[in-house]
């Protein structure tokens, strides 16, 4: 006697898309044939790894993470079927993430200039220096 138990994972119509087809449990989106001339609505976009970038490379000021919590509220709102709710999170997460990368290339734009100024700034005082000990002929122990 065999007591193993299988469980068919696969769709019942085969994973067909269109007006008969089955859509798993948690997906409330309505799928139509492009072929009708009705178009596909689109599920709304929740930014979770461009937030997860951001999160981890360019965390200016916790904007990163707050995008993050946005993307993850909005991946929550499309599992239960809230597309309202969830575009309403995606875009708070979207601009969320633009302010990020926008700050950061600032950021780092603003160090290129501060580094390239400083070093220009300390070539010309070493300059200077060298320039004031030929003219008053010290001898620093040579």
């Amino acid at each position: 006697m065999d007591s193993s138990v299988s469980i068919d994972l696969q769709p019942r119509d085969g994973g067909k898309v269109g007006p008969g087809a089955s859509a798993p449990p948690y997906s409330t989106y309505t799928y139509t044939s492009p072929a009708q001339g009705f178009p596909v609505q689109q599920p709304p976009r929740d930014f979770v790894l461009w937030s997860l970038f951001n999160t981890i490379f360019c965390n200016v000021c916790c904007l990163g993470f707050t995008a993050l919590v946005f993307s993850f509220k909005a991946r929550d709102r499309k599992v239960l079927g809230d597309t309202d709710g969830a575009g309403s999170y995606g875009k708070t997460a979207k601009c969320l993430n633009i302010a990020v990368l926008v700050l950061s290339l600032l950021t780092v734009i603003l160090i290129i200039i501060l580094v390239a100024t400083g070093a220009v700034a300390g070539l010309h005082a070493a300059q200077q220096g060298n320039q004031n000990r030929i003219n008053y002929r010290f001898n620093y122990g040579n």
